[in-house]
């Protein structure tokens, strides 16, 4: 059976084209966010498509397109939220929401960048301790 994925270890840069799974650790919640953005960029990704229900300014190695999860978190967060995915939730058809974000990807494929870039976000936080806010 031909697989139509493959499956690499944090690091491990890939060889072939196509789609690429990555088994990265998970945070202490159980989440994967930030640690499975800088596996994803050491292990040669060029975009990362990143969905939020919560809104950050982190900024990736690798472009990284922040997309919300719903409306009030996109217009309160606008500066650090690249695409709204809550129309969805208030009537757009998902093949609509679909066009536009692949728009969306393409241009910063060629050269837009994110609100993160655009912001100066750069900072990285690997393993942290504490409460999240």
């Amino acid at each position: 059976m031909n697989q139509p994925w493959i499956l690499l270890l944090p690091i491990l840069f890939p060889l072939l084209a196509g789609l690429l799974l990555l088994l990265c650790p998970l945070n202490h919640r159980g989440a994967v966010g930030f640690y499975s953005l800088f596996a994803l960029a050491a292990s040669g990704a060029h975009i990362v498509l990143f969905t939020t229900g919560r809104g950050t300014p982190f900024g990736a190695p690798a472009p990284t397109v922040k997309i919300s999860t719903n409306t009030p978190l996109f217009e309160k967060k606008g500066n650090w939220i690249d695409f709204n995915a809550g129309t969805v939730a208030q009537g757009e058809s998902l093949d609509g929401a679909g066009d536009r974000l692949l728009d969306f990807v393409l241009e910063v494929a060629s050269g837009k960048p994110t609100r993160a870039e655009e912001q100066g976000f750069r900072e990285i936080s690997i393993f942290k301790d504490g409460v999240v806010l």
